[in-house]
Parts: structure tokens; C-alpha cells; sequence
């Protein structure tokens, strides 16, 4: 997995349907090893998929299915472009004074949430919008959560546990928070 380039952000990928998006990706298939029987040492049924645009990748090897391993290496690479291709954030939009609009991504979570939570599960198909935004706003912030929290009109709280609660995205902001020189942050349980 590379480091995407500064200049695309994820507006421009993750809001694009499955086709358009696959147009976009250099496709291998190959063969898995693993459990499968012997019908999966014969076909190429795993499948990585390189976005030329960002030059990050997903693959997936799971099923003996080359069309459901397509799917699933999709759903990955959406997710890769939601932790690593930032969109900017306005620094008005930031000011302590009072909670700006979120982001067109961002609304549906924050609204459904009880209080000042964030509410949206990993299946959801906006997740992985949900998290880009999030990150735009941690990036914008230095990956202070308390001022991202703040900004975003929740608690730090729930913004560190909705962070927590997907393995890939809490790896992805201890990651940030360490190249920022920020020390890691403590799970919750």
C-alpha cells in the first residue's frame, strides 16, 4: 500500500458507483493459498485492485468466487482512500465559537447519532465517506481529537470510540498521530 499523492482527494473516488471507480483500477487476478480445496489452487479467483489515480490498493482473497472477491477488494480500496486521500477542510470552518455545517458525508451520521455520538456501521455504504470526513477534520486539527471533536460538534468521547471501533481506522489515525508527533491514544476497553 502506497501513500497517496497530496493532489486528488477522496471526493472525487468514493462518491463515483462501482463501475466507474473499477475503470480507474489496474485489476490482477491470481491464485490464492490457503483452504479451498483443490478447485481453489486451479482458478484465479483472488483479485487485487490498484487505483492509478491515488496508487492505493486492495485485494481480496477470502472466497473461491473471483466476482465476490472483486467486490470485497472494492469495498477495501474505498475504505484505503477514505484513510489516506484528504480533501481540505476551510479553516473558518473550524472556529471554536461554534459548531460549523458538517459535510454532506458527515450529516447523516451526526444527525442519527443519540446526543453527540456518531452513528454509522462499517456495512453502511457511506462509511467510508463518514470516515474521510472525519479524517479531513483531524488533519485539518493536527489529529488533535479534542479540537476535531469539538469541531465536528460531538464529544471526544464518541469520536474516539466510533475511531475505535473499526481495527483499520484506529491503526490509520495512531499512524497520523505518531508522524505528527503526537502520542498514541489509549483504547477504551
Amino acid at each position: 500500500m502506497a501513500n497517496a499523492p497530496a493532489n486528488p482527494d477522496w471526493t472525487e473516488f468514493l462518491r463515483l458507483n462501482d463501475q466507474p471507480l473499477l475503470a480507474q483500477c489496474d485489476q490482477d487476478r491470481f491464485r490464492a493459498s490457503g483452504p479451498g480445496g483443490q478447485k481453489r489452487n486451479k482458478t484465479d479467483s483472488a483479485v487485487r485492485l490498484r487505483h492509478r489515480p491515488t496508487g492505493l490498493s486492495a485485494e481480496a482473497v477470502e472466497s473461491r468466487s473471483q466476482h465476490e472477491n472483486r467486490a470485497r477488494a472494492l469495498r477495501r480500496l474505498r475504505l484505503e482512500i477514505a484513510l489516506h486521500a484528504r480533501a481540505p477542510v476551510a479553516s473558518e470552518a473550524l472556529g471554536p465559537t461554534e459548531a460549523p455545517e458538517p459535510p454532506e458525508e458527515l450529516a447523516d451520521a451526526l444527525r442519527v447519532g443519540k446526543g453527540r455520538g456518531i452513528s454509522m456501521g462499517r456495512r453502511d455504504a457511506r462509511y467510508p465517506a463518514t470516515v474521510a470526513a472525519i479524517f479531513d477534520r483531524l488533519a485539518a486539527c493536527g489529529w488533535e481529537i479534542g479540537t476535531a471533536a469539538s469541531a465536528l460538534g460531538v464529544s471526544t468521547s464518541a469520536l474516539g470510540r466510533f475511531l475505535e471501533g473499526d481495527p483499520a481506522v484506529w491503526r490509520a489515525v495512531q499512524q497520523q498521530r505518531q508522524a505528527a508527533g503526537l502520542s498514541p491514544l489509549r483504547a477504551r476497553g
